[in-house]
């Protein structure tokens, strides 16, 4: 079971069942939205029980991003073509057990840093 929440835990978050793909996102949108690349994991939408008001932003035709009205935290992120949800590794509760398995959007991160891990990198861009 992963539980975590939001900075000021109005918005908490539940799953039960396997997180997958543990991924570093580095597009553009992850990085205004989260100040830097943005980890998440992908859970079912039927083993993900949240509690707690979460706003939703309609970033693209296809995707919308999810937060807290009250502090802020950037939670997660929905495409409407898939039955799963991208929950943020960083709002978790405690050890997670999960390794990250891919960086994503590469050719978009950010001029100020650089990615050192041996951690697989798809440059794929920005739609």
């Amino acid at each position: 079971m992963l539980t975590g929440s939001c900075l000021c835990g109005n918005v908490r978050f539940e799953a039960d069942g396997a997180a997958r793909d543990p991924a570093a996102c580095h597009c553009t949108q992850c990085r205004k939205q989260s100040g830097h690349y943005w980890a998440a994991v992908q859970i079912d939408d039927d083993k993900l029980r949240v509690l707690g008001e979460v706003k939703w932003y309609q970033s693209s035709p296809s995707a919308k991003r999810g937060f807290c009205p009250t502090c802020g935290s950037f939670l997660f992120w929905k495409s409407d073509a898939d039955a799963d949800t991208g929950v943020a590794l960083g709002a978790m509760d405690g050890p997670t057990g999960l390794k990250l398995e891919r960086h994503i959007f590469t050719a978009d991160q950010g001029d100020y840093y650089e990615i050192t891990d041996q951690v697989r990198q798809e440059e794929q861009e920005d739609e």
